[in-house]
């Protein structure tokens, strides 16, 4: 791969890394705040939720070469 190709796929994966993370973060949020609507799913829920964040901080600091 070309190296002036890869400031654009490092800055599309970090900015995907920060679109995960946002979006992990309000719905892990939305299950806290709302656990007896989600009932005996809300840790199933969580755990997804932490798994998108977890993700997200991945793609933000890995390194692309």
């Amino acid at each position: 791969m070309s190296e002036e190709g890869s400031f654009g796929i490092k800055l599309v994966e970090r900015f995907f890394g920060l679109i995960l993370l946002t979006i992990g973060a309000l719905t892990l949020y939305y299950v806290a705040t709302s656990i007896e609507a989600f009932g005996s799913f809300a840790g199933f829920f969580g755990f997804l939720n932490v798994i998108l964040i977890a993700l997200g901080l991945l793609m933000i600091t890995a390194k692309t070469e």
